[in-house]
């Protein structure tokens, strides 16, 4: 039964460790992360769909349920989670010379809550165990990132949340992250294929008048995940993400609590300089500990082949988001199905009244037909390869 088990017992030797601002292999050897985010697979993301309004996980299930109906969406959602990603899309990561997956997932995968067209059989455990199949065969490293936390820990679309970090106020809302995070690493904590579990994604958006009062909280967050897993897992990584997109590391004013840490930045534009990170390396070399930028991307091919020199030149190591999407700007691209168009006018359209719904809803049969003919199109060998984008990041498109 998921969740209630653990591969063969391992030693810690068998796990990636850390070594001042090194990540080192069991091999003895350095691990320089390079590779990719599995981004809209287990958390939806409405603008890799081509939807703007409708651009959170909860939204855009609420849309497809007007549009088709929850029976409908479920069996799309079931769908999408078989063919979005899967074992040849992973094989393919690794051909390019990526040595590294990060998979965000949503809390609610390990819950009884309403997700993807599942409540009390949830597939989390059985949806990680594929990809931590597929790495293990193919020699790569998966990252566990809870994008999606109980109340929210942005603010933003980005956690499916409603619209605040709720989960810097809520017991009961830290309780649920502590015990999800204990659960997954109490079944994984014998896995050396995952190099770590990052506890929370983006934590604290800068748009609230109490942000300095909430990323007070962040650290206090980290040290309770931190010890509910270290309850049952002391061989893993632990990996802690800045305030304001990941970019903020002054709330950190403990680095020495847990002996397997390392930090995780993001950036998205600006300069393709080391002038423009110094403040990332000024952090990582006062902690001397790892730094990690896990999600950079959607920019133009000179840029992203300049910045990954850089990041390369001061011991960052990187994962571009997102893997796959509609159109560019990732590693493989996914061609919008026929009448794909009238999918993204309905989720623009109004739909505050159940008038507007009625009013916005396309005919069912196209409706139903571009959705399914979508699940073809985004399996691996139907999607366009980036080969512009996958070389400029000094890999290599077969």
């Amino acid at each position: 039964m998921y969740g209630q088990k653990s591969s063969a017992k391992a030693k810690e030797k068998d796990f990636i460790a850390v070594k001042g601002q090194d990540l080192i292999k069991p091999d003895g050897t350095k691990l320089l992360i390079k590779g990719t985010n599995l981004g809209n697979w287990l958390n939806p993301e409405g603008y890799m769909l081509k939807f703007s309004k409708t651009n959170s996980g909860r939204f855009i299930n609420d849309m497809f349920c007007e549009m088709v109906g929850p029976d409908f969406t479920a069996e799309f959602w079931k769908a999408f989670k078989d063919n979005y990603i899967t074992r040849k899309d992973i094989q393919f990561i690794k051909s390019t010379g990526s040595n590294t997956v990060r998979l965000p997932f949503h809390y609610k995968l390990f819950t009884n809550e309403d997700y993807m067209g599942l409540t009390s059989a949830q597939d989390g455990f059985a949806r990680v165990d594929s990809v931590v199949k597929w790495c293990k065969e193919a020699g790569m490293f998966l990252i566990l990132d809870m994008h999606d936390a109980p109340g929210g820990q942005t603010g933003d679309n980005i956690d499916d949340s409603y619209g605040y970090p709720w989960l810097f106020e809520s017991a009961t809302s830290q309780k649920l992250f502590c015990d999800i995070w204990r659960k997954i690493a109490a079944y994984y904590k014998n896995e050396p294929t995952i190099l770590g579990y990052e506890l929370i994604n983006e934590p604290i958006a800068p748009y609230f008048k109490n942000m300095s009062e909430l990323n007070a909280k962040l650290e206090t967050i980290h040290k309770m995940a931190v010890a509910a897993i270290r309850k049952v897992d002391k061989n893993h990584i632990i990996l802690l993400g800045g305030a304001q997109w990941n970019g903020n590391f002054k709330p950190f004013k403990d680095s020495k609590y847990d002996n397997k840490l390392m930090y995780t930045c993001h950036r998205y534009g600006g300069q393709p300089t080391k002038a423009a990170i110094q403040n990332l390396i000024n952090f990582r070399d006062s902690v001397n500990l790892p730094m990690y930028m896990g999600e950079i991307g959607h920019n133009k091919d000179e840029w992203m082949s300049a910045f990954c020199k850089v990041m390369e030149e001061n011991n960052i190591g990187w994962t571009f988001w997102p893997y796959k999407k509609m159109d560019g700007s990732s590693f493989v691209g996914i061609t919008p199905p026929e009448n794909w168009e009238q999918i993204v006018a309905f989720s623009e359209a109004p739909r505050a009244s159940y008038k507007e719904i009625r009013d916005a809803r396309p005919d069912q049969a196209v409706a139903r037909k571009a959705m399914m003919d979508f699940i073809e199109a985004c399996k691996f060998q139907n999607c366009v390869v980036q080969q512009s984008y996958i070389e400029a990041l000094g890999l290599k498109a077969k």
